[in-house]
């Protein structure tokens, strides 16, 4: 994963934004100040630098005056981190060559936006623009990861893609009641791949659309063998890019699968992110109330990471709430984690919608969310995701969460 540099004065601040882009996997560098910031880059050559502007010593222009002027460092992304908002002192850092300008308080979804964007501008930049001298210092491995996945999805080599599925447990009763598949991609060239690596750039160049719809149409079929076995109560949820959600024929497509498998709808859930629905919220819960309208449950992911969807949230037609790991890891120590995540599940069962919490690995952490009556877990403390043949072995020996 691309490795980034934080450069942040403030603590707490920091230490927020490396919880957040460790959570997401990505390689995290950090310096407390900004003498420190320009020795790491120069040093470790990170992929992106996010830089606070108002530092002791060297501020971020100093930073990124410092940088641009080093052949090393002249060309690496460059983001601003600012409590400012004029547009001069906006002005200021692009005449310097900032790339972009998050202003604070900023959301996990605005800045995940920021640094994906920034990263893939500047690999497109690397792979058209640049001498082949240049082109040449790319990843090896991410240069054979475009083309293999290219030519898995235009040659429909799928069954290099297996799903994988993670229980998701009724923290009342220990019982598994649902599933969240997850893609996997068996690379013949580069070996086992995980999401991290290959969905942005199946989502940046349009491949996600094939890919999705493939892997919607191999859980549907799943839930029907698991049916036809006998498995009758199991919700497996799905996860739908931006690109899916907003393709014309998803309705259509989704109607289809439910006839052609012989689906009750309800065993089927759509989960969604924040970001997505917030791209074009009428437009979103336009499209949402369709897929209820056929029976099929909606659940939002990620939850808790961006703050304007919480003036929607009543508005939303959804099942479930997934509060994101983030916000789960180490719960019991922080008391912002603790007081948010308390808060979502209150607010979740006001509105009568379930709650799954992601990412729960210790025993403290499954303790709290007992503590809070939240309704359900995901995570390795019960489970890592797994492949079929293991989740029903899980099934089959009746494994449960201990209560």
């Amino acid at each position: 994963m691309p490795k980034i540099l934080i450069i942040e004065d403030e603590e707490a601040v920091r230490e927020n934004i490396l919880d957040l882009l460790e959570a997401e996997n990505f390689e995290t560098l950090a310096a407390a100040n900004g003498r420190i910031g320009v020795d790491l880059a120069i040093s470790e050559i990170p992929d992106l630098i996010l830089c606070d502007l108002m530092m002791p010593e060297i501020d971020g222009y100093g930073v990124l005056t410092a940088l641009r002027q080093d052949p090393s460092t002249a060309t690496i992304p460059f983001i601003f981190l600012t409590a400012k908002s004029g547009k001069s002192d906006f002005r200021q850092g692009m005449d310097m060559g900032a790339d972009d300008y998050i202003t604070k308080p900023f959301t996990r979804a605005e800045l995940l936006s920021a640094i994906t964007n920034r990263l893939e501008k500047y690999a497109t930049l690397k792979r058209y623009l640049s001498p082949p001298t240049v082109i040449n210092s790319l990843s090896p491995k991410m240069q054979m990861l475009e083309i293999s996945l290219h030519r898995a999805i235009k040659q429909h080599k799928f069954q290099e893609f297996e799903i994988y599925y993670q229980p998701i447990v009724d923290i009342a009763s220990g019982k598994i009641v649902a599933v969240e598949s997850l893609l996997r991609w068996q690379s013949p060239e580069l070996g086992m791949i995980y999401p991290t690596e290959f969905i942005p750039l199946a989502e940046s160049t349009g491949l996600i659309v094939p890919l999705g719809k493939w892997v919607l149409k191999r859980v549907c079929q799943q839930i029907k063998s698991w049916r036809d076995a006998g498995i009758y109560s199991l919700i497996v949820a799905v996860n739908l890019s931006v690109m899916e959600f907003n393709q014309p024929d998803l309705i259509q497509k989704i109607v289809n699968l439910i006839a052609i498998n012989g689906l009750e709808p309800h065993y089927l859930e759509l989960e969604l992110t924040e970001s997505m629905i917030m791209q074009d919220v009428n437009s979103a819960i336009a499209t949402m109330k369709k897929l209820q309208s056929l029976g099929v449950k909606i659940a939002i992911d990620d939850f808790g990471t961006g703050y304007n969807s919480l003036i929607y949230l009543k508005t939303l037609p959804i099942n479930t709430l997934k509060i994101d790991r983030y916000f789960i890891h180490n719960v019991t120590k922080d008391p912002q984690k603790s007081a948010i995540t308390k808060g979502l599940i209150q607010m979740a069962h006001n509105l009568n919608l379930d709650v799954v919490a992601e990412g729960v690995e210790t025993e403290a952490e499954l303790a709290f969310l007992r503590q809070y009556n939240c309704n359900y877990m995901q995570g390795f403390l019960f489970s890592r995701p797994l492949a079929v043949a293991e989740f029903e072995n899980f099934l089959l020996t009746n494994k449960c969460l201990y209560v």
